[in-house]
């Protein structure tokens, strides 16, 4: 596995050589949105070089900007959005210093999440308050694991990012069959292009595995999915609307979300 000294390189390389290609193609959406990545890329890199402690507070500003988000696509009152990202937060802690305590932490959020509308006495909208709840702690609490997966966390956020503008890209230039009625823009000819492109960077970055390539191949998409479901139930295109040429975070991070939660699954 190549270590983050090893990936910054690559990840700077590619981070230009994508700029090069936006400014030629002179298309201002383009431009904004490899701006955001300009920005991001190397914040990311550096939380990662830092270490255990670096990624735990990125993973931490992520998840409640996301759980925010997520909230407020899924008609979360504010109560329920403040006790849903405490939980999340304390998933990362106990991942990162004290990981014999996650599945204990993990009850802990899930209860907690459970006592608000109990308390509350919400007759009529605490069932769906707390089933949201809980699809919030499993789907974001996902994030916690990368510090636990250090350097290979990285590697599958470059990958599944670089899948993404793949499929992003020659799926409209391909078409074919579109991949799901959730998401109908997108095509099975840029999900399996983007896949390839994503197997790719992990063999680059010696980060193969069965599970690492399940998690990009299976895992991104389905993240992406996932993500469409909630904003279809919402009625929304994008999760937000602060993140320049991309919407909101969780817009960002969804196919990596889904590569994670199969990372942890396939071990």
């Amino acid at each position: 596995m190549t270590s983050v000294a090893g990936l910054a390189p690559w990840l700077g390389g590619a981070l230009l050589v994508s700029g090069v290609a936006v400014g030629a193609s002179r298309r201002r959406e383009l431009l904004v949105r490899w701006c955001a990545w300009a920005v991001g890329v190397p914040v990311v890199t550096a939380a990662f070089w830092w270490g255990r402690p670096g990624i735990a507070l990125l993973a931490g500003v992520v998840a409640v900007v996301a759980v925010l988000e997520f909230g407020v696509l899924a008609r979360l009152s504010r109560v329920d959005r403040a006790v849903l990202a405490a939980a999340v937060t304390g998933l990362i802690v106990a991942a990162a210093w004290a990981p014999e305590q996650v599945w204990r932490a993990g009850a802990v959020g899930a209860l907690a999440l459970a006592a608000v509308p109990l308390v509350a006495g919400d007759a009529e909208d605490g069932l769906r308050r707390l089933g949201t709840g809980l699809l919030g702690l499993v789907w974001l609490g996902v994030l916690a694991v990368l510090a636990p997966l250090g350097t290979l966390g990285l590697a599958l956020f470059a990958a599944v990012s670089i899948a993404d503008v793949v499929a992003f890209f020659t799926g409209r230039q391909l078409g074919g069959p579109r991949l799901s009625p959730l998401s109908p823009a997108k095509r099975w000819s840029g999900t399996v292009c983007g896949a390839a492109a994503g197997l790719a960077v992990l063999a680059l970055f010696s980060a193969w595995s069965w599970p690492a390539a399940a998690a990009v191949a299976v895992g991104g998409p389905a993240g992406d999915l996932v993500e469409s479901l909630v904003k279809r139930g919402a009625g929304v295109k994008d999760s937000g609307r602060w993140l320049a040429g991309a919407g909101g975070l969780l817009d960002r991070i969804d196919s990596l979300v889904g590569a994670l939660a199969v990372a942890v699954v396939l071990g």
